[in-house]
C-alpha cells in the first residue's frame, strides 16, 4: 500500500519513509507528503526528511514537475504544488461521493437559519465554493459551486488563513497588491494580520461588506484530525437581514453543521483508505496467482 510512514529515530527525530511496492506508488507517497506542506520546500529538505537518496528524489521531483503537479519558485531551488495538483484536490472535494451527505447538512442549516449557506475551501489565493444552498428569500446573491472569491476579503478565507503562521500569511497575501472591492475592503497587511489573530482567538470570521456592498458573511472551520482544516461552513445574507451582531447568534448552528460535516469527512477518509487497501489486496492476489501459475506450467 502506498503511504507515508513516520518513523522515530534514536535521537527522537521523526523521519518519513516513502512506502510503496512500485516506483509509481512511491511517487504517489511523495505526492502525499508534499500535500501536507504548508510552505515551499526544497530537494535537500525532502532528502533530510525522508532519507531517500538525492538522485532518486531529484528524478521523482522532475517527473512531478514535468506532469504539472509541481512548480519551481524563487531561484528554482524551492518547489510548491502546481496548478494541476490543486485542481485535482478541488475536483476531489467537489465530486466526493460523500457530497450528498454534506449537501443534506447544508440544506438543513439553511432550513434552520433561513439564509444561504455554503461549504468552502482555499485554493491558492482564492476561496472556492464547493457546495451551496440558496435561501428561499427573493432578495439574495446567487453564487454557484465552483465560484471563486478573494481570500483576503472573505469570511472563509480569513478563517482558514488564521491557521497559518504570520510568515506564511505574508508570503501568500504579499505576492501581489491586494484589490479593494468595497470601501470596507482591508488591503493593509498589518491590519489584516491583526484581524486574523482575532479570528484565530475567537474561532469565527466575518465578512462585513468587504467583498460585495450590502453582503455579510459569517464562517467557522470544519474540524479535522489534520494539523489544519481547509473547509469552512458559512452563512451569507444581505446586511438588511444579517448584521455582524446578528451573525454571532448564528454561531452555535454553524458549529453544529461544521461538526456534522467533519464527521462525514472523517468517514470519507476511512472509506478511501479501505478502498486503497482493498485494491492493493486484489493486486497482491493477482501477483500471487501469476507466480503459482508459472510454477505449475
Amino acid at each position: 500500500m502506498a503511504e507515508i510512514h513516520r518513523l522515530s529515530g534514536p535521537d527522537g527525530q521523526t523521519a518519513v519513509e516513502l512506502a510503496g511496492d512500485t516506483p509509481t506508488m512511491r511517487l504517489f507517497s511523495l505526492l502525499e507528503l508534499i500535500a501536507t506542506k504548508d510552505q515551499l520546500f526544497t530537494l535537500q529538505g525532502l532528502v533530510e526528511e525522508t532519507g531517500t537518496p538525492k538522485p532518486t528524489l531529484h528524478r521523482m521531483l522532475q517527473q512531478l514537475e514535468g506532469a504539472g503537479l509541481l512548480i519551481r519558485q524563487d531561484n528554482g531551488r524551492h518547489y510548491s504544488a502546481g496548478v494541476r495538483l490543486r485542481r485535482m484536490a478541488e475536483d476531489l472535494l467537489l465530486n466526493d461521493i460523500h457530497h450528498g451527505a454534506r449537501h443534506a447538512v447544508l440544506r438543513n442549516l439553511v432550513g434552520e437559519l433561513g439564509e444561504s449557506c455554503n461549504i468552502t475551501a482555499v485554493s491558492g489565493s482564492e476561496v472556492v465554493y464547493l457546495d451551496r444552498v440558496e435561501t428561499p428569500e427573493p432578495l439574495r446573491i446567487t453564487l454557484q459551486p465552483g465560484s471563486r472569491v478573494p481570500v483576503h476579503c472573505s469570511a472563509s478565507g480569513k478563517m482558514i488563513l488564521s491557521q497559518f503562521s504570520p510568515v506564511q500569511r505574508r508570503r501568500l497575501l504579499g505576492a501581489a497588491p491586494l484589490e479593494r472591492y468595497t470601501n470596507k475592503t482591508v488591503t493593509d497587511l498589518d491590519l489584516i494580520e491583526g484581524e486574523l489573530q482575532r479570528v484565530r482567538r475567537d474561532g469565527y470570521a466575518i465578512d462585513d461588506e468587504e467583498f460585495l456592498p450590502g453582503l455579510v458573511c459569517v464562517a467557522v472551520l470544519v474540524p479535522t484530525t489534520n494539523a489544519a482544516s481547509n473547509l469552512c461552513v458559512a452563512v451569507q445574507a444581505p446586511v438588511m437581514r444579517l448584521t455582524p451582531e446578528k451573525g454571532l447568534k448564528l454561531l452555535p448552528a454553524l458549529q453544529r453543521a461544521a461538526d456534522a460535516i467533519g464527521l462525514i469527512e472523517a468517514q470519507s477518509v476511512e472509506d478511501r483508505m479501505a478502498g486503497i487497501q482493498s485494491a492493493e489486496d486484489r493486486m497482491a492476489g493477482i501477483r500471487s496467482a501469476g507466480k503459482d501459475k508459472q510454477w505449475t506450467s
